[in-house]
Parts: structure tokens; C-alpha cells; sequence
């Protein structure tokens, strides 16, 4: 079962598409969406990320941070991210650590879960029912109220 709302979200560090260093703990005092997903370049993967892309001058002018989880190398969340033009960071968890840390590994890859988490780095909102195409705009609709 996923991390549940109240848990402190643990911190990790890996590398994002472009190979620099990312630790959550890199965006403390912000909000953070970390949105797990299985798999690069599948359709509903696309639809989700595509969401989240659309959305994002949103989210950035809330000054809310957007990271995408899969186990993923870099090379594939590279080619994925430059083909539908996604404009925040890809995480690559390609051990799968960062997947076993949340409670989101649905066997060899993560399952499609996204929290949300607060600038001390508590987990405010989970969501473990998605509508790929309209993920992005529900997350920021629960940021709202």
C-alpha cells in the first residue's frame, strides 16, 4: 500500500533525464507533485505526462514542483521526454529504490500513484485513482481547495 497522507515523503537521490543530480530535498519549502508511472512512451503514460505538460505554466506559476518517476533508464525518459516536449524533470529510478521508498512497486514497475507534498516534506494528498487525460488539472483542482 502507498505512503498515506501525514507520512513524511522520503528522500532520495537520483539523476533526472538530462543526468544531473535531483534529491527531494533539493525543493524544500516548496510543493512538490511526484507522480510515479509505469513505463516511458506507453499511452497511458503519454496521456499523464501530456497532462501534466499542458498544465505546467500552472503549476509554475504557483511555483509548484512537477517530477516524473518511472524505473526508466535515462536514456528512455531522454528520448520520451524530448518527443512529446515535457518541460520538468523525468527521475530515474531504474533500481527501483525510489518506487520501494513511496510503497509503489507493482512488480518490475511503479504503479500509478502521485502525491503531493508539502514544503516540510509531508505527504498532503494521495492519488491512486487516475484519469490519465486529466490527471494534471485534477491535482491542481485538490491544490485548491
Amino acid at each position: 500500500m502507498a505512503l498515506s497522507v501525514g507520512t513524511k515523503a522520503p528522500d532520495f537521490t537520483s539523476t533526472d533525464d538530462a543526468g544531473n543530480s535531483v534529491s527531494l530535498s533539493d525543493f524544500s519549502g516548496k510543493t512538490v507533485v511526484i507522480y510515479f508511472y509505469p513505463k516511458d512512451d506507453t499511452p497511458g503514460c503519454t496521456k499523464q505526462a501530456n497532462s501534466f505538460r499542458d498544465s505546467y505554466s500552472e503549476y509554475e506559476g504557483k511555483d509548484i514542483v512537477v517530477l516524473g518517476v518511472s524505473m526508466d533508464d535515462e536514456t528512455s525518459h531522454k528520448a520520451f521526454k524530448e518527443k512529446f516536449n515535457l518541460p520538468f524533470p523525468l527521475i530515474v529510478d531504474s533500481d527501483g529504490a525510489i518506487t520501494k521508498a513511496f510503497d509503489v512497486e507493482g512488480g518490475g514497475y511503479a504503479k500509478r500513484i502521485t502525491f503531493v507534498i508539502n514544503g516540510e516534506g509531508t505527504i498532503t494528498q494521495v492519488y491512486d485513482t487516475i484519469n490519465t487525460e486529466t490527471h494534471a488539472s485534477d491535482v491542481l483542482a485538490g491544490l485548491a481547495s
